[in-house]
């Protein structure tokens, strides 16, 4: 169905008809000119993100429902990056002439069951039309209590640096992804040229070769917020003295920390955790799987700090991983390899306004 037959309010109403909001702080959700929100006695957490095609993700390799899943999560994982808790997203496209009703229908099945996941209630957003693809912006809205709150500049010297899951698998896929889009589109180009149309006919039925390494494609397409993570280090009363989520790459996103809480910080290469499927990828593209671990991005893990004294919890906490300690500032920003070599730990995570 073409979107122009539904409008723009129709179509709203077609995406939000079956959405009821679930938590208390919800006092009016999808349905008036402004959503009305309460929270009277805990601190409110806003965090907002844009998604842009060809900038972001690639129509060629990620559907509606995955990619309306993981603009979700990205939202949803920042705030529990600040030790919150989710409670309500908003939610605005732009679409072009080339999407129907049913890929939006497609992208809020997405979307919906990233926030059924974590109780977060859809409400609101705007729609409008696009020159250029498709643009996706998303505001997250949590909750927390002030005290519970961890920012990015509360690390101190001699705190644990730990990360949770494992590192690099997203950018695996993601190259994998586009290894198999550029074997794609070389043979229609060939076939092209050559006039082939059998070949041209084939092709539409191309199935890319994935076997083996579907928890790299997991880890690129649907992302999870480790809303998990934050609920073990409250159960076992372990406050992070800093922490933020894993989006730009581990070495980016550990020199925010320091940069913001005036230290330095010292990991070790033989702590990184790194899936066995990201090492064999990481081979067979000829890469450096702790380059790729270091600077991949897009892992949405939780990168925290903790005080010395919480070793042993730490230590007993499945999926978390000690990868080093917080310095002194004067010290900088160092990585030592397994051969016990020093090297200065650099941001080369992806910055879309950067100059490649």
């Amino acid at each position: 169905m073409e979107i122009s037959k539904l409008g723009e309010f129709g179509l709203i109403d077609r995406l939000t008809k079956n959405i009821k909001p679930e938590n208390s702080s919800t006092v009016y959700g999808v349905g008036d000119d402004c959503a009305v929100l309460h929270y009277p006695d805990k601190e409110v957490l806003v965090t907002s993100d844009m998604l842009m095609e060809g900038v972001h993700f690639d129509l060629t390799y990620i559907d509606m429902q995955h990619l309306g899943y993981k603009s979700a999560m990205v939202n949803i994982s920042d705030i529990f990056a600040m030790n919150g808790t989710p409670r309500q997203l908003v939610v605005n496209m732009a679409l072009s002439k080339r999407f129907k009703v049913e890929d939006t229908e497609e992208f809020y099945a997405g979307l919906r069951a990233a926030c059924d996941k974590w109780q977060v209630d859809i409400v609101g957003g705007d729609t409008t039309s696009s020159y250029t693809g498709l643009a996706i912006s998303i505001t997250c809205i949590g909750e927390a209590a002030k005290e519970d709150i961890v920012y990015r500049n509360g690390a101190k010297e001699t705190d644990l640096i730990c990360v949770s899951g494992d590192l690099g698998a997203a950018y695996m896929g993601l190259q994998l992804l586009e290894r198999e889009k550029t074997v794609y589109y070389q043979q229609v180009d060939e076939a092209r040229q050559k006039n082939d149309t059998r070949t041209l006919e084939e092709l539409k039925s191309f199935q890319p070769d994935f076997a083996g390494k579907e928890y790299l494609l997991q880890r690129q397409l649907q992302p999870e917020a480790r809303g998990d993570v934050v609920e073990l280090l409250r159960q076992a009363n372990i406050h992070p003295t800093a922490m933020m989520d894993i989006s730009d790459g581990l070495s980016s996103e550990l020199l925010h920390i320091c940069k913001q809480s005036g230290c330095g910080c010292r990991i070790y290469e033989q702590n990184i955790p790194i899936d066995y499927q990201t090492a064999v990828m990481a081979e067979e593209f000829n890469m450096n799987v702790t380059t790729c671990a270091l600077n991949g991005g897009e892992d949405y893990e939780l990168l925290f700090t903790v005080p010395i004294g919480d070793h042993e919890k730490i230590e007993n906490l499945e999926g978390v991983k000690m990868i080093g300690h917080i310095t002194r500032k004067e010290f900088g920003a160092v990585l030592v390899s397994r051969d016990s070599q020093e090297f200065d730990l650099k941001a080369q995570g992806w910055d879309p306004l950067l100059k490649e």
